[in-house]
């Protein structure tokens, strides 16, 4: 439990979503709806971004055992690191706090967040509910 990894996960990770099978399946230890505070967008390319913010954004808090997950979720999101400035990521791994729907923290998790800047270069669209689905 000490060493177990938690992401914060608000798009194709989630379950019932498409990367959810494939990267999550028989590797979740635990897993419960979340909420972090941030602004969430559609992106065209047909994922969602989150950025920091101010509004609820609603997720999941999926809990791993095997550290090796990590730089699976790595590569998927875009992510190169953050130890050279020139490095371009995608998404950017960091960690924040998560809550349960009545405000109770649930710690910090890894979650995958853009720039403003990313996202407006995208095109995407702010998500007022906070609430993405592929569906």
């Amino acid at each position: 439990m000490l060493n177990d990894l938690k992401f914060f996960v608000y798009g194709t990770l989630k379950p019932e979503e498409v990367n959810y099978e494939r990267y999550c399946a028989g590797k979740v230890v635990a897993s419960q709806r979340a909420i972090a505070m941030g602004l969430l967008f559609a992106l065209p390319m047909g994922f969602p971004a989150m950025i920091p913010g101010d509004q609820p954004v609603h997720g999941f808090l999926l809990t791993f055992s095997d550290p090796t997950i990590l730089p699976t979720f790595d590569q998927l999101e875009g992510y190169r690191g953050g130890d050279r400035p020139e490095r371009v990521n995608l998404y950017n791994r960091i960690q924040i706090e998560v809550f349960q729907s009545d405000g109770l923290s649930l710690g910090l998790a890894w979650a995958y967040l853009m720039t403003l800047e990313q996202v407006q270069q995208f095109g995407g669209e702010l998500l007022q509910d906070g609430c993405w689905t592929s569906i």
